[in-house]
Protein backbone atom coordinates (compact mmCIF):
# COMPACT_ATOMS: atom_id res chain seq x y z
CA UNK A 1 0.00 0.00 0.00
CA UNK A 2 1.46 3.28 -0.86
CA UNK A 3 2.05 5.85 1.59
CA UNK A 4 2.41 9.41 1.75
CA UNK A 5 4.57 12.30 4.40
CA UNK A 6 7.98 12.51 4.98
CA UNK A 7 10.36 10.56 2.71
CA UNK A 8 11.66 7.77 4.83
CA UNK A 9 12.22 4.06 4.23
CA UNK A 10 8.80 3.49 4.85
CA UNK A 11 7.32 5.89 2.67
CA UNK A 12 6.43 6.20 -1.17
CA UNK A 13 6.41 9.96 -1.62
CA UNK A 14 6.90 13.53 -0.26
CA UNK A 15 4.66 16.60 -0.41
CA UNK A 16 6.48 19.27 1.13
CA UNK A 17 5.23 22.72 0.46
CA UNK A 18 7.48 26.21 0.32
CA UNK A 19 5.28 27.63 3.09
CA UNK A 20 6.39 25.10 5.23
CA UNK A 21 9.62 25.12 4.45
CA UNK A 22 9.94 29.05 4.55
CA UNK A 23 7.58 29.65 8.14
CA UNK A 24 5.10 31.48 6.67
CA UNK A 25 2.58 29.05 8.31
CA UNK A 26 0.89 30.77 11.34
CA UNK A 27 -0.13 27.87 13.80
CA UNK A 28 -0.17 24.67 13.01
CA UNK A 29 2.92 23.41 11.33
CA UNK A 30 3.01 20.03 9.90
CA UNK A 31 4.83 17.63 11.54
CA UNK A 32 7.06 15.93 8.75
CA UNK A 33 8.33 19.66 7.80
CA UNK A 34 11.47 21.51 8.88
CA UNK A 35 10.90 25.73 9.21
CA UNK A 36 14.25 26.85 7.89
CA UNK A 37 13.28 30.26 8.35
CA UNK A 38 10.70 32.72 9.63
CA UNK A 39 9.12 34.55 7.04
CA UNK A 40 6.00 34.97 9.17
CA UNK A 41 8.19 37.47 10.79
CA UNK A 42 9.39 39.12 7.91
CA UNK A 43 6.26 39.72 6.58
CA UNK A 44 4.95 41.18 9.64
CA UNK A 45 8.30 43.63 10.01
CA UNK A 46 7.73 44.17 6.48
CA UNK A 47 3.94 45.15 7.02
CA UNK A 48 5.47 47.70 9.23
CA UNK A 49 7.07 49.04 7.49
CA UNK A 50 4.46 49.88 4.79
CA UNK A 51 2.34 51.29 7.36
CA UNK A 52 5.24 53.94 8.58
CA UNK A 53 5.75 54.80 4.95
CA UNK A 54 2.00 55.60 4.47
CA UNK A 55 1.79 57.52 7.55
CA UNK A 56 5.27 59.58 6.73
CA UNK A 57 3.64 60.02 3.21
CA UNK A 58 0.64 61.52 4.42
CA UNK A 59 2.26 63.44 6.93
CA UNK A 60 4.27 65.00 4.40
CA UNK A 61 1.29 65.61 2.04
CA UNK A 62 -0.64 67.23 5.20
CA UNK A 63 2.28 69.63 5.97
CA UNK A 64 2.76 70.47 2.26
CA UNK A 65 6.56 69.14 2.65
CA UNK A 66 5.80 66.78 -0.26
CA UNK A 67 5.07 67.25 -3.35
CA UNK A 68 8.23 69.30 -3.60
CA UNK A 69 9.19 71.22 -6.68
CA UNK A 70 11.18 68.85 -7.72
CA UNK A 71 8.66 66.20 -7.89
CA UNK A 72 6.27 67.68 -9.87
CA UNK A 73 6.11 67.36 -14.09
CA UNK A 74 5.57 70.47 -15.60
CA UNK A 75 3.65 70.76 -18.73
CA UNK A 76 3.82 73.41 -21.72
CA UNK A 77 1.38 75.85 -21.79
CA UNK A 78 0.55 74.86 -25.25
CA UNK A 79 0.18 71.38 -24.56
CA UNK A 80 -2.27 72.25 -21.47
CA UNK A 81 -3.82 74.95 -23.50
CA UNK A 82 -4.62 71.58 -26.37
CA UNK A 83 -5.55 69.07 -23.81
CA UNK A 84 -7.93 71.42 -21.94
CA UNK A 85 -9.52 71.85 -25.85
CA UNK A 86 -9.46 68.20 -26.36
CA UNK A 87 -11.34 67.24 -23.05
CA UNK A 88 -14.25 69.86 -24.23
CA UNK A 89 -14.59 68.43 -27.75
CA UNK A 90 -12.66 70.72 -29.70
Amino acid sequence: MPSNGAYSAGCDAQYLFAEDIFGTNRGHMPRHSKVYRNFAAEYDRLQAERVAAFREFIADVASSAYPEDKHVVKMATAELSAFRAALKGG
